[in-house]
């Protein structure tokens, strides 16, 4: 090859590392565009934008492009190294033996990394630092190939979309975000310093909280502060003035014959303006929902209604819980807006492998402190969500103080009963190593 053509051939190979760097730039932007941040700038009159945005609504029809032009830049990359900058390197090294292998090697080589370093990673690296404003500046460019190359684009949609047909795979099945990918995002979002630790609590509280059912936030009926309308007015005042709660259920003699509920704050203002103070006058109906319904759905009739209280009830209507919109919200925030509130229960380290442990420690509690993936004998069928309830299934019947159970690792001593209700268990956890056989769940009992 003369050596005329040597400005052409590295004219030509600059030429397409350059579309090389644009397409990798251009791929970047899109995938890593925030739309939010775009419609910002939309909404304040900046037409770059709303072009911009207009590629984010079919992102795929522009991504094919430019893994049509990546393609193609590293194809033709490719034929200029074979036919031409090969021989001409293999002329320089004509005395060497081999000669022909060394510049091919050696060529191959050079242009490899100047095509990563400048086609791909250089210009990504440039994109990240600031996606949409890339996008913004490119947009016009990107449009107008995508016109001229949709023709070739369809056609080679197609034909992938007819081979995935003849696998068995749906095409047009969108991908669907996981809520592993959320936790995921913002877990990552939280170590770069984009979302504080207390938001990633919140989150995960959330999606935490899309599984759970009434039952499993209620304040049991054995819990519950009521008021009884038998009782003295003066009694039932001083009950509510050193009780913290401000939606206070009522009932008469027993919640089985529930009457509703009382606001602290319609007595407060009835003992400011002087009236006289009766309770029925400022009974009020709660919401009734059964043990079975969503907290999402109990938080919509919440909003719908603006009643902030419910009484749960079961399969018999009859009442078993109380749940109010500040238990809800104290699950997604973690922790109590009420300083004075009753303590959550607890689990108490005692040594160095056991635990004295509330009855109404909760089981996802229990189970998330010991990496537990697996559900506990009967959890499905039982329905029981506190450890208490479960030891109680376990053992299938009401036990009595000092009896024990295993299960797997765990020993399980009941310390304390309240009357019917398992109120302290000491746990114990045995860290053995792990076999290839199941073990047997056995139940031990000492009196």
């Amino acid at each position: 090859m003369d050596s005329p053509d040597l400005p052409l051939l590295i004219l030509l190979t600059v030429f397409l590392v350059s579309a090389s760097s644009f397409f990798a730039l251009a791929e970047t932007a899109i995938t890593e565009s925030h739309k939010s941040r775009l419609e910002k700038l939309a909404d304040d009159g900046d037409k770059n934008a709303v072009a911009a945005l207009t590629i984010l609504e079919m992102p795929e029809n522009v991504l094919s492009v430019v893994q049509i032009g990546i393609t193609l830049t590293s194809i033709l990359l490719g034929i200029v190294i074979g036919s031409a900058i090969a021989p001409l390197l293999e002329e320089v090294l004509h005395f060497l033996p081999y000669a022909h292998t060394i510049a091919f090697v050696l060529s191959t080589i050079a242009i490899s990394y100047f095509t990563l370093l400048m086609g791909e990673f250089l210009p990504k690296k440039i994109a990240w630092q600031n996606p949409e404003k890339y996008l913004q500046r490119f947009h016009r460019w990107l449009h107008v190939l995508e016109y001229i190359t949709r023709p070739a684009v369809s056609f080679l949609s197609n034909s992938a979309n007819f081979l995935l047909l003849l696998v068995g795979i749906n095409p047009h099945v969108t991908d669907t975000v996981t809520e592993d990918e959320v936790k995921d995002l913002i877990e990552q979002g939280t170590e770069e310093g984009t979302f504080e630790k207390a938001e990633q609590t919140m989150v995960d509280n959330i999606f935490h909280m899309s599984d759970q059912t009434a039952y499993a936030l209620m304040t049991p009926r054995t819990q519950m502060f009521w008021i009884d309308l038998e009782d003295s007015i003066e009694h039932n005042l001083r009950l509510i003035k050193e009780n913290p709660e401000t939606i206070i259920p009522v009932g008469r003699d027993s919640l089985d014959d529930f009457c509703g509920i009382l606001h602290a704050k319609d007595l407060l203002d009835a003992c400011l303006e002087k009236r006289p103070i009766e309770l029925s006058p400022f009974i009020r109906q709660p919401l009734f929902v059964p043990r079975s319904m969503e907290t999402f759905r109990v938080l919509e009739k919440f909003r719908e209604t603006g009643v902030h209280a419910a009484v749960v009830l079961d399969e018999y209507g009859g009442v078993i819980g109380f749940l109010t919109l500040t238990d809800i919200m104290n699950e997604i925030i973690g922790t109590s807006f009420d300083a004075d509130e009753i303590d959550a229960p607890q689990m108490i380290p005692r040594g160095k492998d056991a635990w004295y442990m509330d009855g109404l420690f909760s089981i996802d509690d229990f189970k998330e402190k010991f990496d537990i993936d697996v559900p506990l004998p009967d959890e499905d069928k039982a329905h029981f969500q506190t450890m208490g309830g479960f030891l109680t299934s376990y053992f299938g019947y009401i036990p009595k103080e000092t009896e024990v159970c295993q299960w797997n690792d765990f020993t399980f001593e009941i310390v304390d009963m309240d009357r019917a209700r398992i109120d302290k268990i000491l746990v114990t956890h045995r860290r053995r190593p792990k076999t290839n056989e199941t073990e047997e769940n056995t139940v031990t009992r000492a009196h």
